[in-house]
């Protein structure tokens, strides 16, 4: 009975063997796709190997799609029209795309592999992103899991971004990756110093970049980013204004706050910031100074799980119950959200219960 198992095991063993051999041998005559046309808004033209994904083509050629998750298909972010070329839809897209936009011929474009001539459609702005190569001026522990990232301009020496805007940053091959890899993060700077991008990124556990920043990254090292992309941003309107965060979602509304200061902005402005405990608080002190900078502002910190050590005398409870208890009506404001995808989801939906309209409520999710 061993023997037949050990034989068993040999087979299959074998079998899978083989298999592999012959995905080699396809990927390297099959997959062979030669030189291939990519046509861009019918205007741009260029001609590459062919065999890699759309997105990282274009990124080839200077053209940069924004992808929140590197290209694994997990963010849903890097969405192109697809004139032709592309072929079927894959089941990774599917999750991302909805009926209207396939009858657009919208695609994923880290899901698409360029296979043959392909002719795409992209907004015009993204023609407008660039590569940066900064120095990293500094790094400063914000909490023990999130790590501000200043960065210094280069080349290009500036940067025109608008508040709560992100870049994609370039985490070099190490042990964790075989390649280069890109990681979207919101830039917490203000929009008047172009010379420089600030980050916080928070550690995610066996994450490519965030490991990589926490344990590797150093102050004086040359990191790649580029940008800006990104529609979260403050809109032109009189309306208040309620801003949620939690965790390095403090990012994109630092830089939002900061630019309304120092534009001397009137509009009024709520700052609901939510954190587990304590030691989960940051720029409690700045974002309350802020409070002397602006016309009808105030920062409201609440921690959902407070310690007998932390002595406590603010807000308790989930973010949402706060906002939920010191907000009467929200039906003639505005919102901005930067946070996980489930808070995210449960602030839309207390908002809109304190008669917020869903088109007021602009968000930015992350994983």
């Amino acid at each position: 009975m061993l023997a037949s198992l050990l034989l068993s095991v040999g087979i299959i063993t074998l079998i899978s063997v083989v298999l592999s051999l012959m995905m080699v041998v396809a990927d390297a005559t099959i997959g062979n796709y030669g030189i291939v046309n990519v046509t861009v808004n019918k205007e741009t033209q260029f001609e590459v190997e062919g065999g890699q994904s759309l997105l990282k083509t274009l990124m080839s050629e200077g053209i940069f799609i924004p992808s929140a998750c590197g290209g694994r298909g997990s963010c849903g972010l890097c969405k192109v029209t697809v004139l032709e070329g592309a072929g079927a839809y894959l089941p990774t897209e599917l999750p991302w795309i909805d009926k209207e936009e396939q009858k657009q011929n919208i695609r994923l474009s880290c899901q698409v592999k360029v296979k043959n001539d392909i002719e795409i459609e992209i907004p015009e702005e993204l023609f407008l992103v660039k590569e940066f190569s900064t120095t990293v001026e500094s790094i400063k522990d914000l909490t023990y899991d999130i790590k501000e990232v200043r960065l210094k301009l280069h080349d290009p020496p500036e940067i025109e971004m608008k508040a709560g805007q992100f870049v994609q940053f370039e985490v070099p091959e190490y042990e964790l990756t075989d390649e280069p890899v890109y990681r979207a993060y919101s830039m917490a700077s203000v929009p008047s110093d172009t010379q420089h991008v600030e980050l916080m990124i928070r550690l995610v556990p066996n994450g490519i970049c965030t490991t990589y920043v926490h344990e590797h990254l150093k102050e004086g090292e040359q990191v790649t980013i580029n940008g800006p992309y990104g529609d979260f941003f403050l809109r032109d309107t009189d309306r208040p204004i309620i801003c949620i965060a939690g965790g390095s979602g403090m990012a994109p509304i630092k830089s939002i706050l900061l630019d309304m200061a120092e534009k001397g902005s009137k509009r009024k402005a709520r700052y609901f910031f939510g954190a587990r405990t304590r030691k989960d608080l940051f720029y409690v002190e700045e974002m309350g100074a802020l409070e002397e900078r602006l016309h009808d502002y105030k920062f409201i910190p609440a921690l959902s799980e407070p310690q007998e050590e932390d002595n406590w005398e603010g807000e308790v409870g989930l973010i949402t119950d706060v906002v939920h208890r010191l907000t009467e009506d929200a039906s003639g404001s505005e919102a901005y959200l930067c946070g996980s995808p489930g808070m995210i989801d449960a602030c839309i939906a207390v908002l809109k219960d304190l008669g917020m309209p869903e088109e007021h409520i602009y968000f930015d999710k992350f994983s």
